[in-house]
């Protein structure tokens, strides 16, 4: 019962972090938000610990994912506040 429980609070935890990312989505954080929650509501029934995990996984990996994207984004505004100068004179 104790794996569960904290296999829960990781769960709750990963939801609450994906939550978070999905505010800044391109796609807006209502689409972002629907498509969380579908996702963690199709697999709510699933009770193997290591298929849990692996879920686990995969959320975090969409977090990585989620994060190198925003950075992305916000390098691309950077390079163009800053180099789109430089261009235009040359």
């Amino acid at each position: 019962m104790k794996m569960a429980n904290s296999l829960r609070a990781e769960v709750l935890n990963l939801y609450k972090n994906l939550l978070y990312l999905g505010r800044d989505y391109p796609k807006g954080a209502d689409y972002f938000k629907r498509r969380l929650k579908n996702v963690f509501l199709k697999n709510k029934d699933v009770k193997d610990p290591e298929q849990i995990k692996e879920l686990i996984e995969r959320g975090e990996f969409v977090m990585k994912e989620l994060e190198a994207l925003y950075f992305l984004r916000k390098y691309r505004a950077m390079k163009q506040r800053y180099y789109s100068d430089t261009n235009k004179t040359n």
